[in-house]
């Protein structure tokens, strides 16, 4: 690694380092100037990932071979091994502070597919996802082998069942993952929350929490480069995500008290709950 010093005429130093990959630190923007090395890091961390679901393919057709077809609790260990896995691919460096929830309900904003590897790494958890996600080419397989209770809430019996099958996984002492918001966003903001899937939160005493989850980038936009919405495409996106040099995700949890009978009013406590949470983030988040 080289390092140009420059004196400029108000005699501060400008400062570049350049490492093997042609990238460099510039100190006055205080960013990185990338060149050959993003497309490296492209191609690496593309065969890397390839290399790892297939890994994760064959473990899983293993156990099913060897024990039957697996549980929900085998499938969400199995999920954590993947994603433990997935984020050294991403190069994601992890920061958890509160209880981390082992059972019950946990709420949580949604910025992006990354928040899976991020939750699903740090406790074997089940997750509510829309149904579109089913539909992802190779990611929806993924999801459904992990137990993933998918849901179209703009159908009323579906939503009716879902809730049913949530209820009966609480009941088992499994950890379930919503996003009540309903959707991602570029987290500047937690959206309302939708209060049809928190009915079973309000039927039996299930352990709830919250948490709120926040990313950064030394070299790039959160909201355009790992939040993952609007009409963005998945393929594309995933593969500018894979060159940034680190990802860095914090995840704050808070376990809730009693909840309230009433859905409606439950969602808003939740809602107040992870904003609260945001405002103590101490993450330093590039918009």
């Amino acid at each position: 690694m080289d390092t140009n010093r420059n004196e400029t005429a108000d005699g501060c130093r400008n400062v570049e380092v350049v490492n093997w990959t042609g990238s460099r630190f510039d100190s006055d923007s205080g960013s990185i100037v990338l060149a050959g090395g993003y497309y490296f890091r492209i191609v690496l961390r593309a065969l890397w990932l390839a290399g790892e679901l297939a890994f994760a393919l064959m473990r899983f057709a293993m156990q099913t071979f060897i024990r039957g077809i697996p549980n929900q609790a085998d499938r969400a260990r199995w999920l954590q091994h993947i994603c433990r896995r997935l984020i050294r691919v991403f190069n994601l460096q992890l920061d958890v502070a509160g209880p981390r929830p082992t059972s019950g309900l946990l709420v949580c904003n949604h910025l992006s597919y990354l928040d899976i590897v991020v939750l699903g790494a740090i406790s074997p958890c089940t997750f509510v996802a829309k149904g579109e996600v089913r539909g992802w080419p190779v990611f929806g397989w993924f999801a459904s082998l992990a137990g993933t209770v998918f849901v179209r809430r703009d159908q009323r019996s579906e939503v009716v069942r879902i809730a049913a099958e949530m209820q009966e996984r609480l009941g088992s002492g499994a950890l379930m993952v919503l996003f009540p918001e309903g959707t991602t966003s570029d987290g500047r903001s937690v959206l309302p929350f939708k209060s049809s899937l928190l009915e079973p939160a309000t039927r039996q005493p299930h352990c709830l929490s919250a948490a709120f989850l926040e990313y950064a980038l030394i070299d790039g936009s959160v909201a355009e480069e790992i939040c993952y919405w609007r009409d963005m495409t998945l393929g594309p996106h995933l593969l500018n995500l894979l060159g940034k040099r680190a990802v860095s995700a914090q995840v704050r949890f808070a376990a809730f008290g009693q909840p309230n009978s009433d859905r409606k009013l439950l969602a808003r406590q939740l809602h107040a709950e992870v904003v609260r949470l945001k405002g103590v983030s101490s993450l330093c988040t590039k918009p």
